[in-house]
């Protein structure tokens, strides 16, 4: 990886969800316009490679959070359980 490709795919670790997004769909629209030089296409490509792995990665770790409530038989709150029964 050259320099820059280390820039342009600079550490986006720290980005909340809605930031990473919001850069990924100005990504994607520069490139569906097609006014960026080649090797500004492939420098923010990589970019927004790195900015869908990030938000996969936090929508795997949310869903992982995410728990269902146990009804005892009378409806009411018994606790919790993981969303997909683990």
């Amino acid at each position: 990886m050259n320099m820059t490709e280390n820039a342009n795919t600079a550490d986006v670790s720290g980005y909340s969800f809605e930031k990473a997004v919001a850069e990924l769909e100005s990504i994607v629209a520069r490139l569906e316009r097609g006014d960026v030089a080649l090797d500004e296409s492939i420098a923010i490509y990589e970019r927004g490679e790195a900015l869908k792995k990030h938000c996969e990665t936090l929508l795997n770790a949310a869903e992982k959070r995410i728990e269902k409530i146990r009804l005892d038989r009378a409806g009411k709150p018994q606790g919790v359980e993981p969303l997909d029964g683990e």
